[in-house]
């Protein structure tokens, strides 16, 4: 567990570092990558640790990186060797919308804008990173911690590529934090089982012999069918699913007909599919196609089906989230932990949890005391930096207490993908 010397040698490592972690995300900010192209900011990451003696191993697709942190002669005569891996990821993909900041650190990519955090997540980890080289050296880390350095977030394919690469060999337990602009900073929101949604998209496209508005009776009324299917659906869902699951269809775009006289004969609705409990996605779209299929037949419609599947719901494991609750109160002190809502928003660290234990926790990022309230994905998005010191506390010591407290598991090398 997070102890008195692990809060004293943190209280040490951010005083020499913390000025040196936010020069390192305000460059991330001014200089954001989009999924799959943040080959500028792997390769700084790399270079930062590589000359902290460490060897960072570039995914396979160029971007994202993976590197271990191990005691000294590990795993042969080491203690510690039997023990648990635990893997701590943050992403690294900025969003392609404007920064409509005005700070010295605004986006200079048009287009592009860290408006998620995720330059926030990676400095953390950076940091975590410098400190457990450090605790490794001195001979105090007990046990191999792999850093996950993770590309593409943001279109949800950047954990399916570190699980492909054999990112997770041998890990035991996953962590990972999130910025919270609603949450002060200083603070940590944590939640047992479900804490984000899974997200879907569904789209239907709709087909009829099209005719004259004047006779709907000799035809398929296809604009009035899809309308059913709009509303009919999601009220008929509510009643095929038990409401804690929380399993719901939104639409956002619909299309049809290009005359007020005359019936379409196509039509299409897209939306997404949002979920909070693992059994009800899985068996989300056969039961979709179902009520589709069912209304569409109703009014004499063909209806094609599309379910895209992005994103588990990201279910918490109870002993990882009381382990980084309880590291978290050991280096921040009493009252800094806090229950979190529950989010219907997506996040592909989900699929890490599909194969093992861990919890994602929400980093506060809001300036105490202030009036502001940002969210996330805005064009104004920004954080309190002094947030990124209190992620480097909480997930050092998260990894360590979680470490301790693990059973013992045999630990494989790093699997052998490309080099920097």
């Amino acid at each position: 567990m997070a102890g008195n010397d692990l809060r004293a040698d943190l209280d040490v490592f951010l005083a020499g570092h913390e000025a040196e972690l936010i020069e390192f995300r305000r460059d991330l900010h001014a200089h954001p990558e989009l999924a799959c192209a943040e080959h500028r900011t792997t390769r700084r990451v790399a270079l930062r640790l590589a000359a902290e003696g460490l060897r960072p191993v570039i995914l396979p697709k160029g971007t994202g990186l993976l590197v271990d942190i191990v005691p000294p002669n590990y795993p042969e005569q080491n203690p510690f060797a039997e023990r648990a891996v635990v893997a701590l990821r943050a992403d690294i993909d900025a969003l392609p919308m404007a920064d409509e900041k005005d700070v010295p650190y605004r986006s200079t990519i048009p287009g592009a804008c860290h408006a998620c955090g995720h330059d926030v997540h990676a400095t953390v980890l950076l940091g975590v990173g410098l400190f457990l080289a450090g605790q490794a050296a001195a001979g105090l880390l007990p046990g191999r911690v792999r850093l996950v350095f993770q590309p593409a977030e943001e279109t949800a394919g950047g954990a399916l590529d570190v699980l492909a690469a054999g990112g997770i060999a041998s890990v035991g337990r996953i962590f990972a934090l999130h910025c919270d602009p609603r949450l002060d900073a200083g603070h940590l929101g944590v939640r047992s089982g479900a804490i984000t949604a899974a997200c879907d998209k569904i789209e239907v496209r709709v087909s009829g012999p099209g005719g004259h508005t004047a006779r709907p009776h000799l035809t398929a009324d296809l604009v009035y069918g899809l309308g059913k299917i709009i509303t009919e659906v999601p009220a008929a869902l509510s009643r095929r699913i038990d409401p804690r699951s929380s399993l719901s269809v939104v639409w956002g775009r619909v299309s049809a007909g290009t005359a007020a006289n005359a019936i379409p004969d196509s039509g299409v609705v897209e939306g997404t599919v949002r979920c909070l409990d693992d059994e009800a996605w899985h068996s989300a779209p056969d039961l979709l196609k179902g009520l589709i299929d069912s209304v569409a037949s109703a009014y004499g419609l063909n209806a094609e089906f599309s379910y895209q599947r992005y994103v588990p719901p990201t279910v918490n494991d109870q002993a990882s989230t009381a382990m980084i609750s309880a590291a978290a109160l050991g280096v921040l002190g009493a009252g800094s932990v806090v229950q979190t809502a529950q989010s219907l928003g997506g996040e592909d660290f989900a699929w890490y949890l599909e194969s093992v234990p861990g919890a994602l926790a929400r980093l506060g990022t809001r300036v105490p005391g202030s009036a502001a309230s940002y969210d996330l994905h805005q064009p104004t998005f920004d954080v309190d930096e002094r947030a990124i010191g209190v992620g480097v506390r909480v997930m050092a010591a998260t990894a360590i207490t979680a470490l301790w407290d693990d059973g013992a598991i045999v630990a494989q090398p790093l699997p052998g993908v490309t080099g920097p």
